[in-house]
């Protein structure tokens, strides 16, 4: 079956969109159509002759197919057939197949060819084609380069004047950085569309000056846009003092960006106009759609549509509008009257009003915007579309998001992992977590936020720390450690800053806090501030001040903000809370010690993550995905043969439901064994005597059956002993901002009330499985506690990234749970294992590219 069973829209390189489909049987005619555009170079190079026309017998061929050894994908621009690509098995059950496409020449050079290859290999896999060939004339530069271009192993060969391609399809590391090299490229081209427009027609603006549509006209207008501004009216000649026209192809102006502003109804008209005229994108400033119930949500959908069939992407709807202060755009297409000032921030909100506040939060704080987009209900640009362009736009250093959910949590964790590593990404998100998939309870408030941290992502909870965070990141360097000079007028202050440090995970530097008393003038400020910025000792300064008493000092001597570039020059990042004066541009200024400190300690932390090696998924062996997929059959699935394909072996144990039963299977098993009351929540409860351990020989396997039936009921498990150890758990769960996760920590009643786990997003690395073995509070109990061996703790370690990989690779495995994992000094044993599955559903961030 193949996974495009409803069409998808895609993105180009050029950042314009395109919809992909199976090819169905009344697509005849649009394939004679597209025949008929080819110039003669496309049909020689696709068919290897002139090949004039199609003949009714192949056109039957090529449109009908079984969608198993045989698919054909076709690609759609503005409903109108522009390409399509196929493959066909080579023989019953064969694992190859040849693949052919033909782009139009219009649409050639936009990278249709490598998103057909990407959709027909996955299709050819999930039918367990394992390889494809090819044949390709030499002259044919561009679909070699598609093929070698792609990251696939592909061999050559040259006979009777065609180069013959074979290539294995498996994803490989190669093959996957370049498909997301592809989606960066693509995605981060559609925003730029948006951001840096030639022109703009607004469509809603009232020639009264009434509503949103004129609002945000007279803000483009105002703010100094530098392209055309062209209102669309149906009957006024001018609105706003700017000529109008009845349609934006009237205007006879380059127009890249459309704001809509007009009712949800008349909202797919609109799109056909911008069409017309060439528009790349809209924002959708208008309300009434998702948000409004079920009619407005088909009405959005529809709207997408339209757009998406016709090239263009979707801000909004229900928007507050997008802004770039770069001095050649100077695009102000927001319902904010008045932008911050230009700087080398980005800021995503998905939320209109919270928009608003922000921007005036970040005006009154000084804190400089390079670009800023609302998403409203985010039905197609997103989030992780404007991690994609800030990552590379040379005007943004800094990146703050405003969430309030997640539309693909693995993307997310996946962009902010890698963009991290060049840009800070400040995110205000909630760290509640509602119900995921399944029945686990899932990361608390607490492990969320690691979550974020693990993706170098600084999570913070209101919207003055995600300022507070922002205007140090924008102004101040990394520290270098978590040492804190401390340095004030006040002792109250400075032990306040001192006290805030050891809340925060912040030291205070030897010698320190250092308060020059209420007397010190600017110049034994300014000493003290030196002294502190060229002290070893010292990673960071927090700087308070608090107001001389009348008359102290004089009006010289009082004016210590003058004290503050002499520290700044040394390169340490430096936070302020002075209760008088006006700090210099460049100095983070707060209003409460507490608020400095802990936008360091942010800052610290996510300097901390960079500091450490991003770790590798390394090479498991043992690993046998054939037989996973064999245990995963739809019929009825094997945990067991689906656990040992992965290389994780839980110890043998029989069901049984009477005294006799249980004689047999130890008879099996061989003495001595354990006896477990067979409930999900008993299994490990020694503590309630549901389980009985090292059971000799027949008759105390009797009398230990009789007595835990007797509480427990008749259902049982029984196991061969193994060695003791320390009882650890691991889980797998759906987390609804990151996706699969993978939790650990030790067993027990009471690590289980407090909700001791560590978790991490997969994929999992390395080091992401050494700190979930090392982070529960109770981790100590396996390096060795009260003289105990330590336990092997890479075996625990080789465990997680198995567990990790399974959950990474399947994506029908909705929960995991391996409970309890006995960790000795010479291994492990897995006593129970339990998987939740549901049905082939598509994972959000896997398999071939789509919007």
């Amino acid at each position: 079956m193949t996974t495009v069973n409803q069409p998808v829209d895609v993105l180009l390189s050029d950042g314009s969109t395109v919809q992909l489909r199976p090819i169905d049987p009344a697509d005849a005619p649009g394939i004679v159509a597209m025949h008929s555009r080819f110039s003669e170079r496309t049909r020689y190079l696709r068919y290897f002759s002139p090949y004039p026309r199609i003949p009714e017998r192949d056109l039957i061929r090529f449109v009908t197919v079984d969608h198993h050894d045989r698919e054909a994908f076709v690609v759609l621009a503005a409903d109108q057939i522009v390409a399509v690509g196929r493959y066909e098995r080579l023989g019953p059950q064969a694992p190859e197949a040849e693949v052919a496409f033909v782009v139009e020449d219009a649409y050639q050079g936009r990278g249709i060819g490598s998103v057909l290859m990407e959709h027909l290999a996955d299709a050819a896999r999930r039918n367990d084609i394992m390889s494809f060939v090819a044949e390709v004339l030499p002259a044919n530069g561009t679909m070699l380069r598609v093929f070698a271009d792609f990251g696939y192993q592909v061999q050559r060969e040259y006979a009777d004047g065609v180069v013959h391609l074979s290539f294995p399809i498996a994803p490989t590391e190669a093959s996957l950085e370049v498909q997301r090299g592809r989606e960066h490229r693509t995605e981060a081209r559609s925003i730029a569309r948006l951001l840096a427009p030639r022109g703009i027609v607004v469509y809603g603006a009232s020639a009264t000056g009434q509503g949103v549509g004129a609002a945000v006209l007279g803000h483009l207008r105002d703010g100094g846009f530098t392209g055309a501004v062209v209102p669309v009216h149906p009957s006024a000649s001018t609105v706003a003092g700017l000529p109008a026209y009845p349609s934006a192809v009237e205007a006879g102006a380059p127009v890249d960006l459309a704001v809509v502003a007009v009712p949800p109804e008349a909202a797919t008209a609109v799109v056909a106009d911008a069409a017309a005229a060439g528009v790349h994108g809209l924002v959708v400033i208008s309300a009434g759609f998702a948000e409004a119930g079920a009619e407005g949500a088909a009405t959005q959908r529809a709207l997408v549509r339209a757009a998406h069939a016709a090239g263009m992407r979707v801000v909004g709807p229900n928007c507050l509008g997008v802004a770039n202060t770069n001095p050649t755009v100077r695009l102000n297409a927001t319902l904010a009257p008045a932008l911050p000032p230009a700087g080398r921030v980005g800021i995503f909100s998905q939320s209109g009003a919270f928009g608003v506040a922000l921007l005036a939060e970040a005006d009154r704080r000084g804190l400089g915007l390079s670009s800023f987009v609302s998403a409203g209900n985010r039905a197609d640009v997103s989030g992780n579309d404007l991690l994609q362009y800030w990552q590379d736009d040379p005007g943004t250093d800094v990146i703050m998001l405003y969430l309030e959910t997640f539309g693909n949590p693995r993307k997310f964790a996946r962009l902010a992992r890698r963009i991290g590593r060049a840009k800070p990404v400040v995110a205000l998100a909630s760290p509640a977590r509602p119900p995921g998939v399944g029945d686990a309870a899932g990361p608390d408030e607490v492990a969320v936020a690691a979550l974020f941290a693990q993706s170098g992502v600084i999570r913070v909870d209101t919207v003055p720390e995600l300022l507070d965070v922002g205007v140090l990141l924008a102004n101040q360097p990394l520290p270098a450690g978590g040492r804190v000079g401390v340095v004030g007028n006040s002792s109250a202050l400075t032990g306040l800053a001192a006290t805030a440090c050891a809340g925060h995970g912040l030291s205070v530097a030897d010698g320190y806090p250092r308060d020059v008393g209420p007397s010190a003038g600017a110049a034994e400020f300014a000493a003290a501030l030196a002294e502190t910025a060229a002290d070893e000792r010292v990673d960071a300064l927090v700087v308070v001040f608090a107001p001389p008493l009348p008359g102290q000092l004089t009006e010289v001597d009082a004016d210590v903000t003058a004290a503050l570039p002499a520290a700044l020059a040394l390169g340490k990042p430096t936070v302020a809370t002075f209760l008088v004066g006006r700090l210099p541009p460049g100095v983070p200024a707060y209003g409460g010690v507490e608020e400095a400190v802990r936008a360091l300690a942010r800052a610290h932390r996510y300097a901390e993550w960079l500091r450490r090696p991003p770790g590798v998924a390394p090479e498991l062996p043992g690993l046998d995905r054939a037989a996973a997929q064999a245990a995963l059959r739809a019929d009825a699935t094997d945990p067991g043969a689906l656990l040992a394909a992965y290389g994780i072996d839980v110890v043998a144990s029989v069901s049984v439901d009477s005294v006799d039963a249980a004689v047999d299977a130890a008879a099996r098993l061989g003495f001595p064994v354990a006896l477990k009351a067979a409930a999900p929540g008993l299994r490990h409860r020694l503590d309630l005597g549901a389980v009985r351990l090292d059971l000799p020989d027949e008759p105390t396997l009797r009398r230990a059956y009789a007595d835990l039936a007797a509480t427990f009921g008749a259902d049982a498990l029984v196991q061969p002993m193994v060695p003791p150890g320390v009882a650890c758990v691991v889980e797998v769960v759906e987390d609804p901002a990151f996706g699969p996760v993978v939790g650990f920590g030790l067993g027990g009643v009471a690590t289980e009330l407090l909700g001791d786990r560590a978790w991490r997003a997969v994929p999992l690395t390395d080091r992401d499985a050494a700190e979930l073995v090392d982070e529960p509070r109770a981790a100590p109990l396996l390096r060795g506690h009260r003289g105990a061996a330590p336990v092997d703790r890479a075996a625990l370690a080789d465990l997680l990234l198995r567990v990790g990989q399974l959950a990474d690779e399947q994506p029908r495995v909705r929960s995991l749970t391996l409970n309890p994992v006995l960790a000795r000094p010479d291994g492990i044993s897995i006593l129970h294992a339990q998987v939740g599955v549901g049905g082939v559903v598509a994972r959000p961030d896997t398999g071939p590219r789509r919007l």
